[in-house]
């Protein structure tokens, strides 16, 4: 079952790898007889389904998560191993499509307008006066 990412971009279950394990949390004795914890991992270096502008971009973007140009992504929440399999490949589309989505547009830096200005100064008395009554009276 290949993942879409995006409609310009399908990964082929040929380049996805799946490793599974025992799972802790709930399932009672079940939870020791299955392999239910899920390890999907995708290396970004050796793929085919994207350009090289896009491995260069996840790469970048990436590199925290990467190990050796794989990245791997774990689902443990549900005691199925096939939720835990659709959940992982949710989280593995949702990492790549955010590593490929373009930049945003930088802010524009603005100043603060004479209003909040007045404001933060009229906080910044009313402040003052308040911490200036609790002082202890004068003995005179």
């Amino acid at each position: 079952m290949d993942l879409e990412v995006s409609p310009a971009l399908t990964i082929p279950a040929s380049e996805l790898g799946w490793r599974f394990s025992r799972s802790s949390g709930p399932g009672g004795q079940h939870v020791n007889t299955s392999d239910s914890r899920v390890e999907l991992f995708w290396n970004v270096g050796d793929s085919t389904a994207v350009s090289d502008g896009q491995r260069l971009m996840l790469l970048t973007r990436l590199e925290r998560r990467l190990i050796a140009g794989v990245i791997t992504v774990t689902a443990s929440e549900q005691r199925s191993q096939l939720r835990n399999r659709e959940i992982a490949l949710a989280k593995l589309a949702g990492l790549v499509a955010e590593g490929i989505a373009p930049e945003g547009a930088r802010r524009r830096a603005t100043k603060p307008t004479r209003g909040s200005n007045r404001r933060r100064l009229a906080a910044k008395v009313q402040r003052a006066a308040t911490k200036q009554q609790r002082k202890r009276p004068s003995a005179e």
